[in-house]
């Protein structure tokens, strides 16, 4: 027998049990790499979480003869269907067996809370914030994931959406860099004209203590780089600061670049060591010794993830973006850094103009995660 029933997050053991559903799915998957504990508690914790400040969600177990077979959450993004004059629904955190009686009773709670809360389309898999990663993966299974920064999910999973009536709604493409790989010489030609001229300035960090100090400005062009994307909309300054403390928890701070005019960010080109492999060894744990591996895989790993890369539009077409991605291969290639791999995660098809700076330096697609949209 099949049941599908609400979660209590107040209760401890219905979080943990929802938060599991996924180790036991891919225990023995090489690619999948799982988030910690505490990461995926705090989604579900509504009086930590910023999201629940102007927000909502609810999420669902489903299970067939006591034993968990899938999961889903329900979200409404208040501020995004305000800005955008929409009545939009999203799922996200869909895991499922090769079930298609249970993925139909989940999704179907989806659209029953959707419904009574007088929305009229579902789209997914799409996250409490931009540090989520979006869609079901359809294109790549051979890779690992990059950190949480992206979804992995087995091939069946877009099978199981589109059978429910769901259609592309966008695509994220993720592109590859090789130890081979060199930047075209004219990017640092125009890097240097760009300089040269004055109006922009890199600048550089060596420590936590100079990046914080220009954290605040960071979050601000954050919130002002990507108005023109598909998944944009503006952030409270709570979720600015939820996002920054993430960043500068797994930062080093001589990957995070940033232009700036004057004294005023107006571009950013975040590079992250993947620490994937010490995420799969620690299993969800930091302690006792999780935190410390994740530090030593930072220093060791050869794979690095470039992710939220912002130009202010009003500074869009003057040469920034040439002058972050010189100074970040250049700074890849000092000694103390190992990288042979790059990942440049999650760029969307409707970012023409990153997409098209990504063809310029020569980057390969390699992974496509799809979102879907539906109208109930």
């Amino acid at each position: 027998m099949l049941t599908v029933h609400q979660i209590d997050t107040r209760n401890k053991k219905d979080v943990r049990r929802f938060i599991q559903i996924p180790f036991r799915l891919y225990a023995h998957c090489p690619q999948w790499v799982p988030p910690l504990f505490v990461d995926a508690e705090m989604q579900l914790n509504r009086t930590k979480h910023p999201f629940y400040e102007h927000s909502d969600a609810d999420f669902f177990i489903a299970t067939r003869d006591g034993r968990d077979v899938g999961r889903i959450a329900a979200l409404e993004n208040r501020r995004y269907n305000e800005y955008h004059h929409t009545r939009q629904a999203q799922f996200y955190l869909f895991d499922c067996e090769d079930d298609p009686e249970a993925a139909n009773a989940l999704f179907e709670r989806v659209f029953e809370w959707a419904r009574a809360r007088g929305l009229n389309r579902v789209v997914g898999p799409k996250g409490f914030g931009a540090l989520d990663g979006y869609g079901i993966l359809v294109e790549g299974f051979e890779h690992r994931q990059v950190m949480t920064m992206m979804n992995y999910n087995y091939p069946y999973y877009a099978r199981l959406i589109e059978s429910l009536g769901f259609t592309k709604e966008v695509d994220f493409v993720s592109c590859y860099l090789g130890k081979d790989f060199h930047l075209p010489e004219r990017v640092h030609r125009i890097a240097e004209r760009v300089a040269k001229r004055g109006n922009l300035r890199v600048v550089r960090f060596q420590n936590k203590r100079e990046l914080v100090a220009w954290a605040d400005r960071i979050g601000q062009a954050y919130n002002r780089a990507f108005v023109n994307n598909w998944e944009y909309y503006p952030l409270t300054e709570r979720e600015i600061k939820f996002i920054l403390d993430n960043i500068l928890m797994i930062a080093d701070p001589r990957l995070i670049k940033v232009i700036a005019h004057d004294d005023d960010v107006v571009g950013f080109l975040f590079g992250f060591a993947d620490v994937s492999a010490a995420l799969q060894r620690a299993r969800g744990h930091l302690f006792p010794f999780g935190l410390f591996d994740i530090l030593l895989e930072m220093r060791r790993t050869k794979w690095i993830a470039l992710n939220g890369a912002g130009i202010l539009p009003e500074f869009q077409g003057i040469g920034g973006n040439a002058l972050l991605y010189s100074e970040m291969d250049k700074t890849v290639r000092t000694p103390g850094f190992h990288f042979e791999h790059g990942d440049l995660t999650q760029v969307a098809e409707t970012a023409t103009q990153m997409r098209q700076d990504l063809m310029n330096v020569g980057a390969k697609p390699y992974k496509n995660h799809r979102v879907y949209a539906r109208v109930i």
